[in-house]
């Protein structure tokens, strides 16, 4: 089969690789018919590149058709339509009956320290490979994938294997107050979803970007603006509109892209000269990240509020503002998103009308051919790329 291939920095192919077979008896194998580039697949080919092997199949936001099962799958069938989380939760451990799908006890990654695995990710997270493909093997095929129905397009249900759930957890940790003031620090394609469920669920949500395609989505849909990414305009602006407070919680969908700090700048551009097998244990104890963006957000969250973090970090010692912290009596809460825990929250919203706006969410459709392409524009954030969905 064709697939989306870890090369290098900067360095996705297309390859012929084998094609994924039945492995256990509950196993599924997915024809992909969508999947989407993420922004934390742009992680795999920069900072998180020493954690990555030459010819992972990358990709965690598939969905496609059953095309064969094991002997031991019943809730899925040839034929059905489905999609694929990214996190590899069994549905049937401890975490898993809390909710905590990301956590996962039967694929939690014990020798590195991490949580559920992940499909197309890095070693730390299991390197099993992902759904930028033909074809994709599927493991707990009675509790892992989503069973959508026929007839709309891909565009409807695809965003429920990451974005939709990512976002939708970032909203519900964030725990805005019924008229409170939401503010979301980056408009891509996680804080531009943000933005649209907390639109539906009532709050008032101000965005926070600078790039012109992401403001015009934004602003689109009713969602008010700050056109400025610096900390102290960000913050001057969302006191001046909230009588001085701040705002009421604030979701950093940012994360490890954000600039503003120098020696996190000199780190992160270190990883792409100094070879893996000495920087990977580096990273996983050292501060490589650019926390301006979570500052930022510490900064313009009133007293007693909370901060989401749904933008990925990947430093273990990054210095926090714990005495600033503790003095506003903040809430911090985070964590990859628990696919499964959302779903019958979210599915219905996707079923008939579309106040989410799924449709036509993605910028760019292209075929899997021209993946590579497909990410350096949106790296490069060219043509108006914010959501790339792939499709085989």
């Amino acid at each position: 089969m064709r697939a989306v291939t870890w090369h290098g920095r900067a360095d996705v192919q297309v390859d012929t690789v084998p094609d994924p077979t039945l492995q256990d008896d509950t196993d599924v194998i997915v024809e992909i018919t969508s999947s989407g580039i993420c922004g934390s697949d742009l992680h795999l080919i920069e900072v998180m590149a020493p954690f990555m092997t030459k010819g992972d199949v990358m990709g965690h936001e598939p969905m496609g058709v059953v095309r064969e099962v094991g002997s031991a799958v019943t809730a899925v069938k040839p034929g059905d339509r489905v999609v694929v989380p990214f996190n590899i939760s069994c549905g049937t451990c401890w975490m898993c009956s809390q909710g905590l799908q990301s956590q996962c006890e039967t694929t939690q990654n014990r020798e590195q320290g991490f949580g559920a695995s992940l499909f197309g990710y890095t070693k730390l997270y299991g390197q099993v490979p992902g759904g930028q493909a033909e074809y994709l093997r599927v493991p707990f095929g009675n509790t892992l994938p989503i069973k959508v129905p026929d007839g709309p397009s891909d565009d409807r249900f695809v965003y429920l294997s990451d974005v939709l759930p990512t976002s939708w957890q970032a909203v519900q940790y964030a725990a805005t107050p019924p008229g409170g003031t939401l503010l979301v620090l980056g408009l891509g394609p996680i804080g531009d979803m943000c933005t649209r469920i907390a639109a539906h669920l009532g709050l008032r949500v101000v965005g926070v970007d600078v790039v012109p395609e992401r403001l015009e989505r934004a602003t689109a849909r009713g969602t008010e603006v700050i056109r400025s990414t610096d900390q102290a305009d960000v913050v001057a602006e969302i006191r001046d509109r909230t009588d001085g407070r701040g705002a009421d919680a604030v979701i950093d969908a940012v994360g490890m892209e954000a600039h503003g700090s120098p020696v996190a700048r000199i780190a992160q551009k270190a990883t792409a000269v100094i070879p893996d097998a000495i920087m990977a244990p580096v990273m996983k104890v050292a501060g490589i990240d650019r926390l301006a963006a979570l500052n930022t957000a510490i900064e313009a969250v009133r007293r007693g509020g909370t901060v989401s973090l749904s933008g990925v970090y990947g430093g273990a010692t990054d210095p926090m503002p714990l005495s600033n912290m503790f003095d506003k009596q903040i809430q911090l809460r985070m964590g990859q998103a628990n696919v499964w825990r959302w779903v019958p929250d979210i599915l219905p919203l996707l079923v008939d009308d579309d106040p989410l706006g799924v449709d036509d969410f993605a910028t760019h459709r292209v075929p899997l051919e021209q993946a590579p392409q497909a990410y350096a524009d949106f790296r490069e954030k060219k043509d108006g790329a914010v959501k790339v969905l792939l499709q085989p």
